[in-house]
């Protein structure tokens, strides 16, 4: 009898190998599959077995039930399938099977399908609970925005703040918005301005584009990121009816980024309106409460009278008194009128006519050139033709060279 050679391998090892080598594969552990299914068992164990195959070849397939939760509808004999999941061995056996996470009907679509799993994945989690979502702060000192430094969208979002509610601070956290690098500085922007320039509010945005183009926006590391944050989080990204992943995680979700800098921003117009109303009501509070407390102590003056008319000195201790009290009230609604003044003064001063009248001008570049606000000095080449909004006015000027206009 021939002795087996000494570097013969245990099957065990080379089994286990194999598995290894398998799991270590990443275009074997992440991937999709698409064929018919046949041999379909359904156990009482709650998993499901079966085989997807094609013309040429079979692929046996296995969907545990900790995986299967709300699919298993999905996996009918005959049926058409797109499967997603890694391919693995079994050692005891060294049986090759189809270990499945999702399973889609065939012909949606490999974005799509991708697309539907992310987020069965992550509604599991609970990353898109409504419970766990932050209302918007409604006075904010510092906004954050995470986009593209160039583009119609910061110019968009920096009007739109400018115009309503200018008192706040607009931070920059710029990023790609496409590209195979994008997701991970989406996500790096996201913490770095949560964590380094504590904003009250971040929106993250991105005009419109093909799924492909937003599908930065789908990533893991952005949705971890936006669930992470540890201030409120807008979505804006593509158009209305586009959907991503980071609007599902987002507290708040909007159409576009004009609109994401209106749910953020109040209108200043309106709070100096609401404060003109509550300054009001609070004057006829005042009178009414003051001309209430004349006649409570003038009614408590003529009853000590009557209850004492021939105590002549306890009676004029007790005008004096309530003469004092008055003036007291009256003081103090004088001094309560003088503050509601002051702060109606601080409000008007804050009004961009104000300004212009200090001696300011808002500069805005002619259509010709682009259009929007200017705001900073490098915006500007010689040449270019601008108009400035003075307090009284508007006129025309251009650009002749640094430090001087024509």
């Amino acid at each position: 009898m021939t002795a087996p050679p000494q570097d013969a391998y245990q099957v065990s090892a080379v089994t286990r190998y194999l598995r290894e080598l398998l799991q270590g594969n990443r275009h074997l552990t992440d991937i999709w599959v698409e064929g018919e299914v046949s041999n379909l068992s359904k156990p009482s164990s709650g998993h499901i077995y079966f085989t997807l195959k094609d013309r040429n070849a079979s692929l046996r397939c296995v969907f545990f039930r900790n995986r299967n939760m709300g699919q298993g509808d999905r996996v009918e004999g005959g049926a058409s399938l797109v499967v997603h999941g890694s391919i693995s061995l079994y050692e005891q056996r060294g049986e090759l099977s189809f270990q499945v996470d999702f399973v889609q009907p065939a012909g949606t679509g490999a974005l799509a399908a991708e697309f539907e799993r992310r987020r069965a994945a992550f509604e599991a989690e609970g990353v898109f609970a409504e419970d766990r979502k932050r209302p918007l702060p409604r006075f904010p000192r510092r906004i954050g925005v995470v986009t593209s430094p160039t583009g119609a969208v910061i110019r968009d979002i920096t009007s739109v703040l400018g115009r309503r509610w200018p008192m706040a601070e607009l931070l920059l956290a710029p990023a790609p918005v496409q590209g195979p690098e994008a997701a991970l500085a989406i996500a790096e922007a996201i913490r770095v301005i949560g964590r380094d320039h504590q904003p009250d509010v971040v929106i993250i945005a991105r005009g419109g584009g093909a799924a492909e183009d937003l599908w930065a926006f789908n990533e893991d590391p952005v949705v971890r990121a936006i669930y992470a944050s540890p201030v409120p989080v807008v979505s804006a990204v593509g158009h209305e009816t586009d959907v991503t992943l980071a609007d599902l995680v987002a507290d708040v979700r909007a159409p576009t980024p004009s609109a994401a800098a209106e749910l953020v921003a109040p209108d200043r117009a309106d709070v100096a309106r609401v404060v003109t109303s509550l300054r009001a009501r609070g004057e006829v509070h005042v009178t009414r409460g003051l001309d209430a407390a004349r006649e409570g102590l003038a009614g408590g003056v003529e009853a000590l009278i009557s209850a004492l008319p021939d105590v002549v000195e306890r009676r004029q201790r007790v005008v004096e008194r309530a003469t004092s009290t008055v003036r007291l009230i009256e003081q103090h609604v004088a001094h309560t009128r003088e503050r509601t003044a002051e702060f109606a003064g601080r409000l008007a001063a804050l009004s961009p006519a104000a300004t212009l009248e200090r001696g300011y001008a808002i500069v805005e570049r002619d259509a010709q050139d682009g259009g929007g606000i200017v705001t900073r000095a490098g915006e500007l080449s010689t040449g270019d033709r601008v108009t400035l909004q003075l307090g009284d006015g508007r006129k025309a000027a251009r650009i002749e060279a640094s430090g001087g206009t024509a």
